[in-house]
């Protein structure tokens, strides 16, 4: 006799394989197995949903997909869609994002982890769902709505245009300042050497002063000696 739990494990298996997936509250669900359009809810079926990074690269230069997945499923394994990826090897970090797709899973309840909702705020998924939230409530239209998101999204830009303009003139200047640098240095090089050039025909001039100044006398005796021998030769 086959026991309800390993019903309920065979049942779970045979549809855990069909890609299709409703997502409710954070939870995901299939699709019921006597009616395809009614969502089944079955304890075995029921799973938490993330949004988060996978590892992906290598040591010291990873790179992380944005992906949706069960929480329980490992942190690089098995996802139901990938909608981004996060780079933070670039400076300021690159960040690619499916905004529609992100949207909609927030808004059917996928919960992100710390980095991903940093990551949502700082893209405008999440204040995109406050807006669409205000729009439900009646406090301003779609038009309003949509107004005060670009608003937001072109202040941000702008932050991040003078953001790199700032990086790019503090790379100038550092270029600069090594330049400076490696100028002072040579120069400083230069001078040593040139002192050691001066020292070294220095001492050569002074020992050659000291040879001529030692040949004088022995000179100035073969002359007085040759100077001697004429006389006594006449």
């Amino acid at each position: 006799m086959v026991s309800a739990a390993n019903l309920a494990n065979n049942h779970r298996k045979k549809y855990m394989q069909s890609p299709k997936y409703l997502v409710f509250g954070g939870k995901i669900t299939t699709f019921a197995p006597e009616n395809p359009y009614k969502p089944h809810f079955n304890r075995h079926f029921l799973m938490a949903t993330k949004i988060r990074l996978q590892r992906h690269g290598r040591k010291n230069y990873a790179f992380y997909p944005i992906v949706i997945a069960d929480s329980r499923a490992p942190r690089d394994g098995r996802f139901i869609e990938r909608i981004g990826s996060y780079n933070p090897n670039t400076n300021p970090a690159t960040v690619t994002l499916n905004f529609e797709r992100a949207l909609y899973w927030v808004n059917v309840g996928a919960q992100p982890t710390d980095t991903v909702r940093n990551i949502l705020s700082q893209e405008g998924v999440l204040l995109m769902k406050h807006l669409q939230g205000g729009v439900k409530k009646g406090a301003f239209d779609e038009a309003e709505a949509q107004r005060r998101f670009d608003a937001w999204k072109a202040e941000k830009q702008a932050a991040v245009d003078a953001q790199r303009t700032s990086m790019a003139d503090k790379r100038e200047l550092a270029a600069k300042e090594r330049l400076a640098e490696e100028q002072a240095k040579n120069k400083a090089k230069a001078e040593i050497v040139a002192k050691k050039k001066a020292e070294i025909a220095a001492a050569k001039a002074e020992a050659e002063a000291a040879a001529a100044a030692a040949e004088a006398p022995a000179a100035e005796e073969e002359a007085a000696a040759e100077t001697a021998e004429a006389p006594a030769a006449e």
